[in-house]
């Protein structure tokens, strides 16, 4: 049997491993060929010479990564270019400029930054070929309000749905509609100019209208829908007047609805998924394997609520004791997608976090597991955490230092108890972002 120290140090390098295989530079390398001055992007043919142009924009948390990338492949044909990262997400570029904003939260770095490539996209024409490249993130990164709305109304509706527990789907939805970059609007402002989108997917079976908010894909969320998401969640009464307004207006038609499926800006547009959470979960089987476990991949869809997802998982580590189901020991179980957090509390962390201590709760006294849960992008919530590491003596770790761990939990503190305890992950931006990753151990 395997000592908990060499458990935690397992979970650790699977997860690395995971990370290592979702590089958006090399996976952007694996899918983009400069041939003789011939692009070939999954399949497809730009001959370079008979575009006048080449840009390229983008946003999101990877999206440095995957400049740099193009970079290298494009070298001088590069006509110019903007990115927008995340704080500390900034990497060494030589012809695309890099912008740091605020996320989740938009703020004013990324408005003006967003100002900046509506003007590029605005030179591009006909014979042109703008390069897209987004990743998570690029929701609040890529930020430009809608008609009549401020950057303050978005930042109250952005705070309003990330408190809620709305799904992620349900958040891209409204930010689609009180924008005028995303919802496909990107490639409106782009049109007639060829369009390729590459695409770091960090969200659940990678639909391209979600992920980043879809800038350069078709809507199939409506006006309609958003009220539908705002009423769920009981947010009718605190939502901004303008922001209420322009929702009521369009559901009566009377401001233009996203791009939908059968506009013709998508015949000129090519959307490409680089790489995505199932990426990350394979590698990461891999090197289990190669440390001696039986592993088996859940699922990469894991959506519900943090601590229902870490009770679940939690069983799973208690049947594969009692049972050796679903795979035998030494077992290791690997699921990804992305939990949700109802804030209840006002303390600090974020939904791996959250896992990790409701995880830590129901695994208490097991001498023999160890579970991980952490963000790929190397942020978990508020925080300079990726998530955490728990194991069978982290509660009672805790309780000797006076510490309720039930009381942490339910105050959505769950930052404070593992940090004092020593189960916090800190990888600092990785410069990927996939989703989650949660390692379960059991020996």
């Amino acid at each position: 049997m395997r000592s908990l120290t060499q458990l935690r140090e397992d979970a650790r390098v699977i997860f690395d491993a995971g990370l290592r295989a979702v590089d958006p530079a090399e996976l952007v390398k694996r899918q983009v060929r400069n041939q003789n001055g011939v692009l070939e992007i999954a399949g497809r043919h730009y001959d370079l010479s008979k575009y006048r142009d080449l840009y390229v924009v983008g946003a999101g948390k990877a999206s440095g990564r995957i400049a740099s990338a193009i970079e290298e492949i494009m070298g001088e044909s590069l006509r110019a270019g903007i990115v927008i990262v995340k704080y500390g997400h900034s990497v060494p570029l030589e012809r695309v400029k890099i912008v740091e904003a605020g996320h989740p939260v938009p703020d004013e770095a990324g408005v003006s930054a967003t100002k900046e490539i509506v003007a590029l996209l605005s030179q591009a024409g006909e014979d042109d070929l703008v390069l897209c490249l987004l990743s998570g993130g690029g929701s609040a990164l890529l930020s430009c309000p809608a008609e009549n709305l401020t950057l303050r109304d978005k930042q109250v509706m952005t705070r309003l749905l990330l408190d809620c527990g709305a799904a992620i789907q349900e958040i891209n939805a409204i930010r689609k509609h009180i924008s005028k970059v995303k919802g496909g609007r990107l490639a409106q402002l782009a049109y007639p100019a060829t369009v390729v989108s590459l695409i770091l997917s960090d969200v659940v079976g990678d639909p391209i209208e979600s992920i980043a908010s879809g800038p350069t894909g078709p809507d199939g969320t409506t006006f309609l829908d958003c009220w539908g998401i705002i009423e769920r969640y009981g947010l009718v009464e605190r939502i901004p007047a303008t922001v209420r307004d322009l929702l009521e207006r369009g559901i009566k038609g009377k401001v233009a609805e996203t791009a939908k499926p059968n506009d013709r800006i998508f015949e000129k547009v090519q959307n490409v998924i680089v790489g995505n959470n199932r990426t990350a979960l394979s590698a990461a089987k891999h090197q289990a394997e190669e440390l001696g476990y039986h592993a088996l991949v859940l699922s990469s869809f894991v959506e519900s609520e943090a601590r229902e997802a870490a009770l679940f998982h939690a069983a799973i580590a208690k049947e594969i004791l009692s049972t050796e189901n679903p795979v035998r020991r030494p077992a290791c179980v690997i699921s990804g997608g992305e939990t949700t957090v109802a804030i209840r509390g006002d303390g600090k962390g974020g939904r791996n976090q959250e896992f990790a201590l409701a995880a830590a709760i129901e695994i208490q006294g097991t001498e023999s597991v160890a579970i991980l849960s952490a963000g790929t992008d190397g942020t978990d919530g508020p925080t300079d955490a990726a998530g955490g590491i728990v194991d069978g003596t982290t509660i009672q770790r805790g309780k000797s230092r006076g510490l309720d761990p039930s009381d942490y939990l339910n105050r959505n503190d769950s930052y404070h108890f593992l940090q004092v305890v020593g189960d916090l992950l800190i990888t600092g931006p990785t410069l990927t972002n996939v989703m989650d990753l949660r390692v379960i151990l059991a020996t």
